[in-house]
C-alpha cells in the first residue's frame, strides 16, 4: 500500500473530497499519513488591486473550516495543508515536499471547455512523479 497520500480537495465539492479521502484511507499503511489539501488560487494582478484584502482571508479560514469539517465527517486522521497558487503545480509541489507515493485526484465528467483549458486532474496525471489515482 501507500505511506504518504496526498488528497486535494476542493471545498466547492466536498461530497468529491469525502470519496477520495475515504479512498486515501483504505490504501494506507498502518502509520502512514493522508495531506488533505486545499489550494486558493492567486488573483490576477490586474484585478488584484480592485479585490479586497480580506476577500483572500476569508477563503482561506473557510476552505480550512470545510477540511476540518470534512475530516470530523469521516474520522480520517489527516494533516490539513492550504496553499495558494495554480491548482495543478501545488498539487505536485507539495507530494514532492512530502515525499508522497499517491496521489489520489477526484475528477469530474469533463465538458467543452476541458478540451481548451484542460482540468487540474489532467495537469497532475501528465506531469506528476509519483501514482495518481483519478476517482471519477
Amino acid at each position: 500500500m501507500y505511506k504518504k497520500i496526498i488528497v486535494p480537495v476542493d471545498p466547492a465539492a466536498v461530497s468529491v473530497g469525502e470519496k477520495i479521502l475515504t479512498r486515501a484511507k483504505s490504501l494506507l499503511d498502518a502509520g502512514g499519513e493522508i495531506v488533505m489539501l486545499t489550494i486558493v488560487e492567486d488573483i490576477p494582478g490586474y484585478l488584484a488591486i480592485d479585490v479586497p484584502v480580506d476577500l483572500i482571508e476569508g477563503a482561506i479560514k473557510e476552505a480550512k473550516a470545510k477540511l476540518v469539517e470534512l475530516k470530523e465527517k469521516t474520522g480520517v486522521a489527516a494533516h490539513i495543508e492550504i496553499r495558494s497558487g495554480a491548482p495543478a503545480r501545488e498539487i505536485l509541489a507539495a507530494a514532492e515536499e512530502h515525499k508522497a507515493d499517491l496521489i489520489i485526484v477526484g475528477s469530474h465528467v469533463p465538458d467543452f471547455s476541458n478540451y481548451f483549458i484542460g482540468a487540474t486532474a489532467d495537469r497532475v496525471v501528465r506531469h506528476s512523479k509519483i501514482s495518481v489515482l483519478v476517482d471519477r
